[in-house]
């Protein structure tokens, strides 16, 4: 899976803003940290971003003309997390949007591992992504009691740890601007 960066932005409403981090690393990688092309400006007019990379394409006003901005910075640093907050978005990341029984990557919904009949809880450490009929044919039963075997236990990520995942996932449109601040399919140097 290759990932290829587009020279241009066709249009104004596909012309959005990497959002760094004060430490010019990327606010998220999935979904990836980007604002539309208003709010960015907003943001430089605020005073709440420095402008690292621009478009070629210009916005105009009656006496002004501006570049788009492609890459912002934060001028002030926002802490991560160290944990993500539990929601289905987070959780199917996690598990790679793939069910944790069979692995099929379509229809997911969440798998209590153990059910709450028998005092499972509906947190990290005990739910998994699963396709529809996994879940179906698991029911109210432990893994063990349906014969069936997880891929992967379920743990609770870091914040740092779905940001890695993420990375697999690139979004369909990344600019050419964007190169040096994010990382897929990047050569290191050995």
């Amino acid at each position: 899976m290759g990932v290829h960066f587009a020279p241009q932005s066709p249009s104004l409403e596909a012309s959005p803003a990497l959002i760094l981090n004060a430490d010019y690393r990327p606010l998220s990688y999935y979904p990836l940290s980007i604002w539309n092309w208003q709010t960015a400006l907003k943001a430089v007019f605020l005073e709440r971003v420095d402008i690292i990379a621009e478009y070629d394409r210009e916005v105009h006003s009656p006496t002004t003309a501006l570049k788009l901005p492609s890459v912002i910075a934060l001028k002030k640093y926002v802490k991560q997390p160290t944990y993500p907050a539990f929601t289905r978005f987070n959780l199917f990341l996690r598990d790679k949007f793939s069910c944790q029984y069979c692995g099929a990557k379509g229809e997911l919904t969440f798998d209590h591992v153990i059910p709450r009949a028998y005092g499972g809880r509906t947190n990290w450490d005990n739910i998994s992504a699963a396709c529809v009929p996994c879940n179906l044919k698991k029911g109210g039963r432990t893994p063990d009691e349906a014969n069936m075997h997880l891929l992967q236990k379920p743990y609770k990520p870091t914040n740092h740890q779905l940001h890695a995942i993420g990375r697999v996932f690139p979004p369909n449109y990344l600019h050419e601007s964007w190169r040096d601040y994010l990382y897929w399919d990047s050569e290191l140097e050995g």
